[in-house]
């Protein structure tokens, strides 16, 4: 048996090409193009990768996007005041500030500063608390961050839309992945375990479990004889090693190779979950412009 290998790169591809024909008729009935402002301080490498493919993407589907690139010294002040200025700014429908902030800035301060109608990340304490309630639709419907969102499109993918009965298990406890997935596949009627690095037995955990998300960030936490015959594993960790020959390359939570011959679906890292975030980051944008102009 080998695992179905589940394309996110073609899956995010049929997105996008949805996304920008619903950007070209809000262009045409409302005269408006839906903007994403991104903000990036300091000089991070993977950070600036991150920023530019989003622009990239943006541009693709017809919106449009900008960078502000600040300096990493700049005041927790003097950053709230340029927030407050984009969420003013009528012609800015999304809004993101890429993480992780310099350490004198206090995170949650910024995230709290955006307006909950532009927060794209999805993670601003008003968004979360409507994941939290279930209170997901119309004009005032929560923003979902974007990788739990690509995550159970994914899963849909291989599962069908029903997911009601699943027995899954997410690997990671964090607000940006694991606390959000968990609280979908609940609005799913999954039945769901939450675990993290320290679990107690986490192959035992793994092995009762339909379906495992991992977003750990440890390479080769997830090994052949952890998986049920036939569940599905979706892996989000992105993790950069250095191999044999001194090179460095992507690896994620799963031992990929070993795992797709149990598994009976799998997405790769590369290639798996990172093009749905992206897919579901031009989305939530959308969705944005909608609600503000509406």
């Amino acid at each position: 048996m080998t695992a179905q290998t589940i394309n996110g790169k073609e899956i995010a591809a049929s997105m996008k090409f949805e996304i920008f024909a619903q950007v070209e008729e809000i262009k045409k009935n409302f005269h408006v193009t839906p903007s994403l402002a991104v903000i990036l301080v300091g000089n991070d490498a993977a950070s600036e990768i991150y920023v530019s493919n989003k622009e990239k993407a943006a541009h693709a589907v017809g919106m449009n996007s900008i960078q502000l690139k600040l300096a990493a010294d700049i005041s927790e002040s003097d950053l709230v005041t340029k927030i407050t200025e984009l969420n003013d700014d009528k012609k800015i429908h999304g809004i993101l500030v890429q993480l992780p902030l310099p350490k004198h800035i206090d995170t949650k301060k910024i995230i709290r500063t955006i307006d909950p109608r532009k927060d794209v990340d999805g993670f601003h304490v008003v968004n979360v608390g409507k994941l939290s309630t279930g209170d997901l639709d119309g004009v005032d419907g929560a923003l979902i961050p974007c990788t739990p969102l690509g995550c159970i499109h994914l899963l849909k993918s291989v599962k069908g839309a029903n997911l009601a009965g699943l027995k899954t298990l997410v690997i990671g406890s964090s607000n940006i992945v694991g606390r959000p997935l968990a609280r979908l596949l609940m609005l799913e009627s999954c039945t769901v375990t939450i675990a993290n690095r320290s679990t107690k037995d986490l192959k035992a955990e793994c092995l009762q479990s339909d379906v495992i998300i991992s977003a750990a960030g440890v390479p080769s936490l997830i090994k052949a004889d952890m998986v049920k015959k036939g569940a599905v594993v979706i892996d989000v960790g992105i993790n950069r090693i250095t191999t044999s020959d001194g090179k460095s390359k992507l690896v994620g939570d799963v031992d990929f190779d070993e795992v797709k011959k149990i598994a009976s679906a799998i997405t790769p890292v590369p290639g798996g979950v990172g093009p749905m975030t992206i897919a579901y980051l031009l989305k939530n944008t959308v969705d944005c412009c909608l609600k503000i102009i509406s």
